[in-house]
């Protein structure tokens, strides 16, 4: 699978920017795809969780801040990111898990599940906010 990112940028305080993510490559139709977010000297954390449901988890920090929306192409997803703060700064990656359908009571699609889970993974985008 194959993850594309865009939609990085340099913002001020109090701005919004619209990450997108989209898979291609893929085998199966079912899905978690998770932005995860990184700092140097810092493991990757988990912000945002969406799943082929359309079952959503978000991380504590961004909860009402942040929200998803599917794009009009398959197995494309947008992360709306409003009212950002100086601590939002990070490398923002999209990471993803394709898998049977079978197996979906199998999954925990989640901001809690580690990054070691996810094979398939973006090339990062940049998002910086100013004070």
């Amino acid at each position: 699978v194959q993850l594309t990112e865009s939609g990085g940028g340099s913002v001020q305080a109090g701005g919004s920017l619209n990450l997108t993510c989209s898979a291609s490559g893929y085998t199966h139709r079912t899905y978690c795809m998770v932005w995860f977010r990184q700092t140097p000297g810092h493991e990757r954390e988990g912000v945002a969780a969406i799943d082929s449901d359309g079952i959503t988890n978000y991380a504590d920090s961004v909860k009402g801040r942040f929200s998803f929306s599917k794009g009009n192409a398959r197995h494309t997803i947008h992360l709306q990111m409003n009212r950002l703060t100086p601590e939002d700064t990070a490398m923002y990656y999209c990471a993803a898990d394709y898998y049977p359908w079978i197996q979906r009571a199998e999954k925990t699609c989640t901001v809690g599940v580690s990054p070691h889970e996810y094979n398939s993974w973006g090339q990062g985008t940049q998002v910086t906010v100013s004070s």
